[in-house]
């Protein structure tokens, strides 16, 4: 009954504490000390993924769970992704950060996302998003002395990350954010 209660406490706080919140990068940020395509990071199959290979589109970083309110989200970004992949690329990061919601392994969450939503975006290896451990990606899109200007990581699953077409961190979005959303559709421009 306890752990039903901390896992009910945990679902709530996800849903309460993400207020829409978006951050936009200030037109006089600072110059950043490193951009996307410094990084290279594993693919769900364990294969190294190379950033720059994205260099000239915009990029949609979301941290992803399997068990989340938010998860009928990746049917939104899969939609996306088809409608607009000429242009933009999304890229999914698991992480179990939040109320343990991704347990799986990179196998399993695979196999998840393929049966249940279709996806075909880049999904990666789990990744851990905030605090002890941090990716060095997380780091960067989280770290205003890397990237220029932002500190907002994930306040919960499904947080999104706009990155431009030099490989810049544009945008910040909390997890209700769509990708109809107004803000979200303004940042493309």
């Amino acid at each position: 009954m306890v752990k039903i209660l901390l896992m009910l406490g945990t679902l709530l706080t996800g849903l309460f504490a993400d207020k829409n919140e978006v951050a936009v990068r200030p037109e006089n940020a600072a110059a950043a000390k490193q951009n996307l395509y410094d990084f290279k990071m594993k693919s769900l199959d364990g294969k190294v993924v190379d950033l720059s290979q994205y260099k000239g589109k915009k990029v949609i970083i979301l941290n992803t769970a399997s068990k989340c309110g938010y998860t009928p989200q990746y049917a939104d970004w899969e939609k996306f992704y088809e409608a607009n992949k000429a242009k933009v690329v999304v890229l999914g990061f698991p992480s179990n950060d939040f109320g343990g919601q991704e347990p799986g392994s990179e196998e399993e969450i695979g196999a998840f996302c393929q049966k249940n939503y279709g996806v075909t975006f880049p999904m990666f290896a789990k990744v851990v998003t905030k605090g002890e451990g941090q990716s060095p990606l997380y780091k960067w899109l989280s770290t205003p002395d890397l990237n220029g200007w932002n500190d907002k990581v994930p306040t919960w699953n499904f947080c999104k990350y706009i990155v431009n077409e030099k490989g810049e961190l544009t945008h910040f979005f909390a997890s209700k954010v769509k990708p109809d959303s107004p803000e979200f559709l303004e940042s493309l421009k």
